[in-house]
């Protein structure tokens, strides 16, 4: 199989796959995907922010109390 030949067959399978995306598992999702309005995108750009500064808070709170309570914890028994 000569250097063309390969290049033909490989750029036919990546057509060929490509032509499936719309009939697989995720055609459906695709057909029925659309553009988000501008109102939708704000408010879960809002929504996802809150959430990462909730998850980021919480682990602040985390990292302040393995910080400070083992000392404490340390002078009350003794240790």
């Amino acid at each position: 199989m000569s250097y063309i030949e390969r290049i033909w067959n490989t750029q036919q399978g990546l057509e060929d796959r490509f032509r499936r995306i719309g009939r697989g598992r995720f055609g459906r999702v695709l057909r029925l995907a659309r553009k988000p309005t501008y109102d939708e995108f704000v408010k879960s750009s809002w929504i996802v922010g809150i959430g990462i500064g909730i998850v980021g808070l919480i682990g602040f709170i985390v990292y302040y109390i393995w910080l400070k309570v083992p000392p404490i914890i340390s002078d009350v028994l003794g240790i």
